[in-house]
């Protein structure tokens, strides 16, 4: 038995409201936090993180276009003002559906109603060495690396005299399609065309080379055909290498091999091509549908378990309009949060329940600046016009006037100057091995 099994998670406040314990506080567990705030609910919000962070613009965390707290949001400052809120740093582990309690590892706490929002995690499709050598870029943290990785390998290829032995530090390799490996290459060749000659004179950028793989024959896959065709012509205007019908056999940190033995030299492997459930024990296999997301009905209350609702990336909810399940895009997630946070009001008063019903609001995708590509229902548009609604509808959905006002800031700077500053290459402190020995035996 864990020591977290024996204990409550302490200072939760004490309440005689029916209590909501939500995990995760990405777009689905956030906005039903949100949604249940100050309503007749104890809201138990857990997160490994202490903030929220807005996916959408990693990329331009990785690219040095915006600082990562101009998209990460502090979640206790969120709620500052919703007594019926608890916010608790924590890492889930299992849950006991008969008792009612939720395990980690800060102790347990117990549930009325449960509600699993942890979102989805980097697929490796069971490749290990890609998993171990590869750059994902599934939190604000991953993305920071990505840029000290890129800023760091500039560094060393200026002090190296040969040019092909550079060629490793200077390429980068994507692989994935869809909007985020679409979003992260254009950015990344912008910085190629653009700004990095002006830090990095000595180096010739013409070798660098930005390549963009997808498995699949078409960019941007569940979009129109306009929209898949114009970012393919954007991201091979702007220099990049898109290589379709490509799959990636193996990776050792120096060396991508295609299938066909193609090979590509680099140092810079970002993994931007599937995504996975992240799992909590408690469940029997049969929750689970194949691509390990917990299958749901149409209130979103995981199959033989009451009171137990999954949302966001991690649900499978079919349907007739639906029959391989929603997309794991955030206009699902938010949907989801707010249909059942009126079912978690109608069931206190044990009224009929609202099944969910997905509006499709449109996708779009940035592949550059000036350039995107806008899919909405009643009409398909790309170009200018269409960076500017993406703007628009991105500045619109982030937290927080003083957020809003901050990346705005950021990308009109951007935009006039074609050169961000924020390609600062921070490191962590490095501590002696026997200094560290030293502080561990002081300890």
């Amino acid at each position: 038995m864990n020591s977290s099994d024996s204990h409550h998670i302490p200072n939760i406040p004490s309440s005689n409201f029916p209590k909501v314990v939500i995990v995760g506080a990405g777009f689905a567990g956030l906005k039903l936090a949100r949604k249940l705030m100050k309503k007749n609910f104890q809201v138990i919000l857990l997160d490994k993180n202490n903030y929220h962070q807005f996916q959408p613009l990693f990329y331009q965390v990785a690219t040095a276009g915006l600082e990562p707290s101009a998209i990460s949001f502090p979640l206790r400052k969120i709620f500052h003002h919703a007594r019926n809120v608890t916010f608790r740093m924590a890492e889930v582990s299992r849950f006991d559906s008969e008792k009612k309690r939720l395990y980690t590892n800060e102790g347990f706490v117990d549930y009325d109603y449960l509600v699993l929002a942890m979102g989805a995690d980097t697929n490796y499709f069971g490749n290990k060495s890609i998993e171990y050598y590869a750059t994902p870029m599934k939190t604000v943290s991953e993305a920071l690396y990505i840029r000290n990785k890129i800023i760091s390998n500039y560094e060393r290829a200026i002090n190296i005299e040969k040019v092909e032995h550079r060629k490793h530090l200077m390429n980068v390799v994507i692989v994935g399609g869809g909007p985020t490996g679409v979003e992260l290459a254009g950015a990344i060749a912008e910085l190629r065309n653009n700004v990095l000659p002006k830090d990095y004179p000595q180096l010739n950028f013409h070798n660098m080379k930005v390549v963009l793989i997808e498995a699949g024959p078409v960019l941007l896959a569940p979009m129109s055909k306009e929209s898949q065709e114009h970012a393919l012509k954007y991201l091979q205007k702007l220099g990049v290498e898109v290589m379709l019908k490509t799959l990636v056999k193996d990776y050792d940190g120096q060396i991508v091999t295609l299938e066909g033995d193609v090979f590509l030299e680099t140092q810079t492997l970002l993994w931007a091509a599937g995504i996975k459930p992240n799992l909590i024990e408690g469940f029997p296999k049969e929750s689970y549908a194949p691509n390990g997301r917990l299958i749901v009905n149409e209130y979103s209350e995981v199959k033989g378990f009451p009171n137990v609702f999954a949302i966001g990336d991690i649900s499978l909810m079919l349907s007739d309009d639906h029959p391989k399940g929603h997309p794991q895009v955030a206009q699902v997630a938010l949907q989801q949060a707010e249909n059942l946070a009126k079912n978690l009001f109608q069931i206190t008063k044990d009224h009929d329940l609202k099944p969910f019903r997905y509006k499709d609001l449109g996708s779009m995708a940035t592949v550059g600046r000036t350039l995107a590509v806008v899919d909405l229902p009643f009409i398909k548009f790309q170009g200018l016009f269409a960076w500017l609604t993406w703007l628009f509808v991105h500045l619109m959905a982030i937290l927080g006037v003083k957020n809003r006002l901050f990346v705005f800031l950021n990308w009109s700077w951007n935009y006039l100057s074609f050169d961000p500053s924020l390609r600062l290459l921070i490191k962590p402190k490095y501590v002696k091995e026997s200094e560290r020995k030293e502080l561990i035996e002081e300890r």
